[in-house]
């Protein structure tokens, strides 16, 4: 939807996981920083060969949004805030994919929040999706860049 309305690429940070890494998190195994990395580094790397585009990642933790900005040191990020409740129903609902329910507080204990100084947005994900994509832009748009 972002990208749409930005009319930039789309890409799909899951689709360049390692089978290793997919083989682990289907098992329910949480996935360590050493078997992020290389993850990271494809995802930083994509983002780079692009001249823009929107990326959904879980870039969780401070240290991995910094790794992304390596590639592409003006990278913006919007991250979704919502309550453990609603995410697990998020993740109940959705259908075919390899990270199972199990994984979410292994992934919230990782969570570091969109520090106030790193170029990004805290959006709360119980607006609709119309409605989180008009807040970015908005935000995008005001040029602040920062966190707030």
């Amino acid at each position: 939807m972002l990208a749409d309305q930005l009319t930039v690429p789309f890409v799909d940070a899951d689709d360049l996981h390692p089978a290793s890494n997919i083989d682990k998190m289907r098992a329910g195994v949480p996935l360590t920083d050493s078997d992020r990395e290389p993850w990271l580094d494809a995802v930083g790397s994509a983002l780079a060969q692009l001249s823009a585009g929107v990326v959904a990642c879980s870039a969780l933790a401070r240290r991995y949004r910094d790794r992304i900005r390596v590639f592409v040191p003006d990278a913006s990020f919007v991250q979704l805030d919502g309550s453990r409740a609603l995410l697990a129903a998020r993740l109940a609902d959705r259908r075919g994919h390899f990270m199972p329910t199990g994984l979410l507080d292994s992934q919230l204990a990782t969570l570091e929040p969109l520090q106030h100084e790193e170029d990004g947005l805290l959006v709360d994900i119980t607006a609709s999706p119309a409605e989180i994509v008009k807040r970015v832009l908005e935000h995008r748009a005001s040029g602040s860049g920062r966190n707030g």
